[in-house]
């Protein structure tokens, strides 16, 4: 298991927070777009630094890392 910097959370903004948030509770892309009134493609860019920022791979580890960081 990889140590998390946790200095990363630090440099999260609050939307790259909401769509965390989202992500975790299961929403799609397009239904995160839709509730935060942003594009797919916004939504896609902010997934894309939140992977680079808490270097994970893919979605499952950026929640599995987020949560470990936030609620443990």
């Amino acid at each position: 298991m990889t140590k998390l910097n946790t200095d990363a959370v630090n440099t999260l903004t609050v939307r790259e927070k909401q769509i965390l948030k989202l992500i975790g509770e299961g929403f799609s892309t397009k239904m995160i777009a839709d509730r935060l009134r942003i594009t797919i493609n916004t939504v896609e860019t902010h997934r894309r630094h939140l992977l680079e920022k808490l270097e994970a791979k893919n979605s499952m580890e950026l929640i599995r890392k987020a949560f470990r960081l936030f609620w443990n």
